[in-house]
């Protein structure tokens, strides 16, 4: 079985472009496949093993030996890696993290600026059950008339920020300073911003294509409504009015 010569992690929360820059470094065809590989058939940590785990290599690993894989900070997950490697609690959670994905010394970290937009994008997203919207396709059909819903929006506001200070308190506690990715910057600069990755990784762009993006963006009338109800609500009553 093959073992990946250099592995690296996108750490996102949700609605951050993390799916956007997968798909453009997959389609390089020499930087990995970094999908959510824990998310999918193989997403209970208390039935892990080996031959799960190399099964992933497998799927996100390019021929050059990189191996990418995405996803946000889950404790779970460290402690069914240390079990499967038979890991002291002596080692790190990067050192754990590394054991499972061979020589993981690369880490992205994604975020949003603004996330009052990173919880209306993630409320549209459930609601309508349109979580992408693959290039130059037609809106998925939904009724987002009524689906404003001020503590839902609230409530994914703090999820992403407690996601993102999990994964700052796992950066510092292990010394790593990630390359970070902003979302805001990133539709604004896509392939410049996927170069830089690729260079981050140590990758040779030299005749590497950068595809255009796969995914259209999901944004709408109601999201741009939502965001400002949300705002105008959140700041009823304050005398300095913030945004």
């Amino acid at each position: 079985m093959k073992k990946p010569t250099q592995s690296y992690t996108i750490w996102f929360s949700q609605r951050t472009g993390s799916t956007l820059l997968n798909n453009a470094l997959a389609s390089t065809g020499v930087a990995g496949n970094p999908a959510e590989w824990l998310h999918y058939e193989w997403n209970d940590p208390a039935s892990y093993n080996r031959e799960k785990l190399e099964n992933i290599w497998q799927h996100g690993m390019t021929p050059n030996g990189i191996f990418g894989i995405k996803i946000g900070y889950e404790q779970p997950w460290i402690d069914a890696f240390r079990k499967m490697f038979n890991l002291s609690s002596e080692a790190s959670s990067a050192e754990v993290w590394s054991a499972a994905f061979p020589n993981c010394s690369k880490h992205i970290f994604m975020t949003r600026r603004n996330k009052v937009r990173l919880a209306v994008s993630w409320w549209r997203a459930i609601v309508s059950d349109e979580w992408h919207r693959s290039a130059g396709t037609q809106p998925k059909e939904c009724n987002l008339a009524d689906q404003y819903n001020y503590d839902a929006i609230h409530h994914l506001i703090q999820e992403s920020v407690m996601l993102e200070a999990a994964l700052e308190d796992f950066f510092t506690k292990n010394g790593i300073s990630p390359m970070t990715v902003v979302y805001e910057d990133f539709i604004q600069d896509y392939e410049g911003t996927v170069l830089k990755v690729l260079a981050y990784l140590g990758v040779q762009t030299e005749g590497v294509k950068v595809v255009p993006p796969a995914l259209d963006k999901l944004a709408d009338e109601y999201a741009e409504q939502w965001v400002q109800r949300y705002r105008s609500e959140s700041q009823k009553g304050w005398t300095n009015i913030r945004w």
